[in-house]
C-alpha cells in the first residue's frame, strides 16, 4: 500500500538534527524502513521482527544483545552468575527505573514474565520460557499455580531463576521478548490501552512519542534510562514501507538512514554500493504445510513438492544475494552438523506424487499458497509455482498474499491455510531456537506438527550438554525435515542492508541481525 507522508514528517525526513524532548541536547535523529506496520507493542504478544526492532528502541530485559556478537550483555541486570550444576542463575539488578520514574525491582521481573505465562494473556513466545524456566510450561498451559514457576525475588534487586537443565544457552535466551520486562502498574490502570502513546511508559532507551497507524511511529530518547549519558540518538522514526523499491529509492534520496532487506530486481546494482551490508545470517526461509489439510496430510506429497525445488537454481538465479541453499532448517552452527533432509530430485519427486494418486499432477486439489506481501516472496513463490508445474505437472496451486497484519492472524491464530511462507531468525546462537516452535504445544506451531518421538528428542536435549545434546537435536530434526517433511527448507539468510556507515556508528554485521538503539551513533 503507498504511504503518504505528512508535511510535517517530510520536514523531519530532510533534517539530520534536532533539539530533543527529553532535556533540550543536540542529538541525531535516524529514519529506518521497518518494513510493515507493527501489529503490537505489548511485547507479551508481538511475534514479528518489525515488532522486534521498535522493541528494543523501548525496552531493556535482564540482558540485551551485545551488538557484534548477539551474544548476551547487561541491561536491567547489571552482572548474573550460574550455580555450579548450571541450573540456576542469580541476576544481579542495577537501580532503575521507567520513564515515569517508577522503581523496577526484581518483583517487577517477577511480575511480568508470570503476565506473558498466564494463560488467558496467549502469548505465542511463551513457549520460550517454558523450554527453560522450572514449572513454567505447567503454569502457562493451566495445569499449574503462579507459585510453582521458579522465579523469585531474592531481595528488590537481587533475582533468581531455576532452569530445567544445563542449559549455557539460556541467559542468551533472555535478551528476546519472551523474557521482557513489564510496566505492570501501568498495566494494572490501564489495560489494553497501556501501549498507546499517552500512557505508555517504557525502559528502553527511548520512549514512544507518537504512532500514526500506516503512516510512521516515533520513538524519542529517554532521560530516565540508566545509560541515557550514551545514547547519541535523540529521536528515531520507523516507516512501515512494505515496497522495497520504494524503500531503496528514499534510500537513495536521503530520506531513509537504514532500510532492512533489497528489491530483488535490483540485487546486482544494490551489491555495488558502498553502503549496501551483506553479510551470514543465523536464519532460514521456508515453507510450512497445515498437517490438518489434504493433500499435505500425505507425506509423499509433501517429499514431492519439496524434491521438485531446486534451490541452488533459486539462489543463483532469482535472490543473487548470497544466500545459502538449505535442504535443513538449522544453519550450520558450532558443534552442530546440519541435516541431509531431501535435496532436489525430480525423478523421485515425480515417483511419490504418483505413490500418492497424483500422476503427473493429475488429481492434484485446488490448494493456495500463503505469504505475506513483499515482491521477494512474491517471485520466490512464483519461482515455485512454475517449478512445481514444470517439474510435477501440478497446475492447481494458487497464490495468495496478505498485508503482515492479517497473514500473521491468518497463519499463527487461525491456522486458515493450506501452505505457506515462513522465515526464522535465530533468537540466539543455538540449534534449539529452531527447534523448539515446532513442538505440538508451542504458540509457533503454526503447521500443527505433532510428533512424539519430535517432542521427546527436543525436551531431552534440555537436560543434555555438548555433543550427546547435539546429536539428540540432530535426531529430532532429521524426524521433522527428512522424515516427515513438515517444512520446506529453501535458504539461509543473508543480511541485506542498507546504511551508510561511513556516516553512522555502532550499527555492526552480526549473525542474529539484531541492532541495538543505543550504541547508534553519528560518525564523529
Amino acid at each position: 500500500m503507498k504511504r503518504v507522508l505528512s508535511a510535517v514528517l517530510m520536514i523531519a525526513l530532510a533534517t539530520s538534527l534536532f533539539v530533543s524532548c527529553g532535556g533540550g541536547a543536540q542529538g541525531a535523529e535516524f529514519i529506518m524502513n521497518n518494513g510493515a506496520e507493527p501489529a503490537t507493542l505489548d511485547p507479551s504478544n508481538i511475534s514479528g521482527v518489525p515488532e522486534h526492532h521498535i522493541y528494543m528502541a523501548l525496552f531493556d530485559g535482564l540482558v540485551t544483545y551485545d551488538p557484534k556478537t548477539s551474544l548476551a550483555a547487561p541491561g536491567v541486570a547489571e552482572s548474573w552468575s550460574t550455580s555450579a550444576d548450571g541450573l540456576t542463575v542469580t541476576f544481579k539488578l542495577r537501580k532503575s527505573t521507567w520513564s515515569d520514574g517508577t522503581p523496577i525491582t526484581a518483583q517487577t521481573v517477577v511480575d511480568s514474565w508470570l503476565r506473558t505465562l498466564h494463560p488467558d494473556t496467549a502469548a505465542e513466545y511463551a513457549y520460550m520460557v517454558n523450554m527453560v524456566v522450572k514449572g513454567a510450561e505447567a503454569y502457562n498451559t493451566g495445569g499449574g499455580a503462579a507459585s510453582d514457576v521458579a522465579i523469585r525475588a531474592l531481595d528488590d534487586y537481587t533475582f533468581q531463576v531455576d532452569l530445567l537443565g544445563p542449559m549455557p544457552y539460556a541467559v542468551d535466551m533472555m535478551a528476546h521478548y519472551a523474557f521482557a520486562i513489564l510496566p505492570m502498574h501501568v498495566i494494572a490502570e490501564k489495560g489494553t490501552e497501556w501501549i498507546k502513546p499517552e500512557n505508555m511508559v517504557s525502559n528502553g532507551a527511548f520512549v514512544l512519542q507518537e504512532w500514526k497507524p500506516q503512516e510512521s511511529l516515533t520513538v524519542v530518547k529517554n532521560t530516565k534510562y540508566w545509560d541515557a549519558k550514551n545514547v547519541k540518538l535523540s529521536k528515531i522514526t520507523f516507516l512501515p514501507i512494505e515496497d522495497q523499491l520504494t524503500a531503496y529509492n528514499k534510500f537513495k534520496a536521503g530520506e531513509i538512514d537504514w532500510a532492512s532487506g533489497v528489491p530483488l530486481d535490483l540485487i546486482d546494482e544494490v551489491k555495488l554500493r558502498p553502503d549496501y551490508q551483506g553479510n551470514p545470517q543465523v536464519a532460514t526461509y521456508y515453507y510450512i504445510f497445515n498437517m490438518t489439510r489434504e493433500p499435505f496430510k500425505d507425506v509423499r506429497v509433501r517429499k514431492a513438492l519439496t524434491m521438485a525445488l531446486d534451490m541452488q537454481e533459486l539462489v543463483d538465479k532469482v535472490l543473487k544475494g548470497g544466500q545459502i541453499p538449505a535442504n535443513g532448517l538449522v544453519p550450520a552452527m558450532a558443534g552442530y552438523t546440519p541435516v541431509d533432509g531431501n535435496p532436489f530430485n525430480p525423478e523421485e519427486a515425480k515417483r511419490l506424487l504418483a505413490d500418492a494418486g497424483y500422476p503427473n499432477g493429475k488429481g492434484f486439489p485446488e490448494t493456495t499458497l500463503l505469504y505475506n506481501t513483499n515482491e521477494g516472496h512474491k517471485k520466490i513463490a512464483e519461482w515455485a509455482q512454475e517449478s512445481w508445474k514444470q517439474n510435477l505437472g501440478i497446475t492447481t496451486i494458487s497464490l495468495d498474499n496478505k498485508e503482515w497484519g492479517t497473514f500473521l492472524d491468518i497463519r499463527q491464530n487461525l491456522h486458515d491455510f493450506d501452505f505457506c511462507r515462513a522465515g526464522w531468525v535465530g533468537d540466539y546462537l543455538d540449534p534449539n531456537t529452531f527447534l523448539d516452535m515446532f513442538l505440538a504445544n508451542s504458540g509457533l506451531n503454526d503447521g500443527l506438527y505433532n510428533s512424539p518421538a519430535y517432542d521427546e528428542l527436543v525436551r531431552l536435549a534440555a537436560t543434555q550438554s555438548g555433543a550427546e545434546r547435539m546429536e539428540s537435536l540432530r535426531q529430532a530434526e532429521t524426524i521433522m525435515i527428512t522424515d516427515d517433511q513438515h517444512v520446506i527448507p529453501f535458504y539461509h539468510y543473508v543480511n541485506q542492508d542498507l546504511i551508510d556507515l561511513s556516516k553512522w556508528d555502532g550499527w555492526y554485521p552480526n549473525p542474529l541481525g539484531s541492532h541495538p538503539w543505543k550504541y547508534i551513533a553519528p560518525k564523529e
